[in-house]
């Protein structure tokens, strides 16, 4: 079983956005009983809140399913729990560099990384731009990316 967790801030925009996109694709494979997708946010402010409104709403417009993401906040249990942890930008990563224990054996690397060429290096929160469209978009090109790469390591 492979474990991927996505982190943003608050875990309401990007990172429910890309568990959600990336469960999609893991189930179009037929993949579901090879991985557990789940996300996170480094603050606090939203644990226990349904994603923002814009997410939910450009995840239906592509067909994508929004039940059971809920916000919670990274704990320090998730860097043994989870294989893959995927933040969304810099400020993201540097956090969990901060708090990633000795005994974490998960990959740290944030989601554009995995996108080749990409002149790109951050997902922009759409709380703060207000464009969930390009996030979406982002988040779409990098998770089939991120799926490409773990199949290959896991022989999946």
């Amino acid at each position: 079983m492979v474990k991927v967790l996505f982190v943003c801030l608050g875990n309401i925009c990007r990172s429910p956005m890309a568990e959600a996109v990336f469960q999609q694709l893991v189930s179009d494979k037929g993949l579901d009983d090879k991985f557990v997708v789940d996300s996170a946010g480094t603050a606090d402010y939203h644990v226990g809140e349904a994603p923002h409104e814009g997410t939910i709403q450009k995840l239906k417009e592509h067909g994508i399913a929004t039940t059971g993401l809920m916000g919670r906040q990274v704990s320090i249990d998730d860097f043994t729990h989870f294989d893959y942890i995927v933040p969304m930008d810099e400020d993201n990563i540097h956090e969990l560099r901060r708090l990633e224990t000795l005994e974490s054996n998960a990959r740290l690397k944030k989601l554009l990384d995995y996108v080749p060429g990409t002149t790109v290096n951050e997902i922009p929160d759409p709380y703060l731009t207000g464009d969930f469209e390009e996030t979406y978009a982002l988040v779409s090109e990098a998770c089939k990316f991120l799926l490409d790469d773990i199949r290959s390591e896991n022989d999946l």
